[in-house]
């Protein structure tokens, strides 16, 4: 990993838009400070597109495309996109899958929720799973003592046994049946909303992210940045950032967005 400041000026006066994960990456121990909500704030202001990529849950999905400045949100590790027009006062919300897989795969996911339960004492279903459409969510750190990593492990082991699509977050291992991911929806959303193709056009995108869920993301795009906290994460994470910030978590994405204002204010 390069050190943010190593981001090639010509190339970062061409980026149109940013994709961020939100914990650990927006935010710090938990909450959304002001200085990282005023850097999504301005990154919107200035023209770029921002979209959270996030595995959190439909529930707080909505809110956030309804009230934070963004173009739209990617949730539940790519299970939909969703996307507020103010003008139409509507929710454009897109899945992976359609109602009738949706409902059969949520009752499936139960029975597999209280194996992982059963197999891993310390662990606990995530506090937001019951506004959640598509994934299993279970927290090892997020309202639970943390566990040490064999124990994160067994998580995951459970999970892919009973036939999911397991990946890692900094505070959650979040197991769902498909193989959509982070970047599959969010290809689909910039096609189908933004008239984007992000094959293409992948060198005008920042994603910024904190751990192993993202690694999706971190291959694909050559502008990828982790904040300063994906060190932590070392040696178990499939695919890492091309940057790293100086500063961690919500901290570190300030970082980001004063490098990228900087560009575009120098390009005009």
């Amino acid at each position: 990993m390069e050190p943010l400041d190593a981001f090639p000026a010509a190339q970062g006066r061409r980026i149109v838009g940013v994709l961020t994960d939100i914990d650990d990456t927006l935010t710090t121990g938990g909450r959304l400070g002001s200085a990282a909500y005023s850097a999504l704030d301005r990154l919107h202001a200035a023209g770029l597109l921002v979209v959270p990529v996030t595995g959190r849950p439909a529930g707080w999905c909505d809110q956030i495309a309804r009230t934070w400045p963004v173009a739209a949100v990617v949730g539940e590790n790519g299970a939909f996109s969703m996307r507020y027009d103010a003008a139409a006062r509507r929710l454009r919300t897109v899945f992976a899958d359609d109602a009738a897989s949706r409902r059969d795969k949520r009752e499936r996911l139960a029975g597999i929720a209280q194996a992982v339960l059963a197999a891993v004492p310390g662990c606990a279903l995530a506090s937001d799973q019951d506004y959640r459409v598509a994934d299993l969510a279970i927290d090892y750190c997020e309202d639970v003592a943390p566990l040490p990593p064999p124990a994160v492990e067994a998580i995951v082991r459970v999970m892919r046994e009973a036939g999911l699509t397991v990946k890692t977050s900094s505070i959650h291992v979040n197991g769902w049946f498909g193989d959509y991911d982070k970047l599959s929806m969010t290809r689909r959303l910039l096609r189908e909303d933004f008239g984007t193709d992000l094959d293409a056009e992948r060198e005008r995108w920042v994603f910024v992210g904190d751990s192993p869920n993202d690694a999706p993301m971190f291959r694909f795009f050559p502008h990828s940045v982790g904040v300063a906290n994906v060190r932590d994460f070392a040696g178990r994470i499939e695919a890492l950032p091309r940057f790293v910030t100086k500063a961690p978590a919500g901290a570190g994405f300030v970082e980001l967005a004063a490098l990228l204002l900087g560009f575009r204010s120098r390009a005009s």
